[in-house]
């Protein structure tokens, strides 16, 4: 019994994951400027009212040309999702 519930307090620490996507690439050189942008979900329902959207993301980096935009999601014990959008230029 006591090695089940070792194995599955394993399981539940290692229920976290994170996955990085490549959203969009320009024609713009890639600049020196990184801006972001992010969100948190609790159930994929209960929002924080942040803004992971590209366009907050290159206010924040003070980016006029966007180079390219990545994706992130990182999700933990399948309850809690983080969202974050990276967006590089100049």
């Amino acid at each position: 019994m006591k090695k089940l519930f070792i194995l599955g307090a394993m399981a539940l620490a290692m229920a976290s994951c994170s996955v990085t996507v490549p959203v969009n690439a320009t024609s713009n050189e890639v600049g020196s400027k990184t801006g972001s942008a992010s969100t948190t979900a609790v159930f994929g329902l209960f929002f924080d009212g942040g803004d992971a959207s590209i366009r907050t993301a290159a206010k924040k980096g003070g980016i006029k040309k966007i180079s390219t935009v990545d994706f992130k999601m990182t999700n933990y014990l399948l309850i809690i999702r983080q969202y974050e959008t990276t967006v590089t230029g100049n």
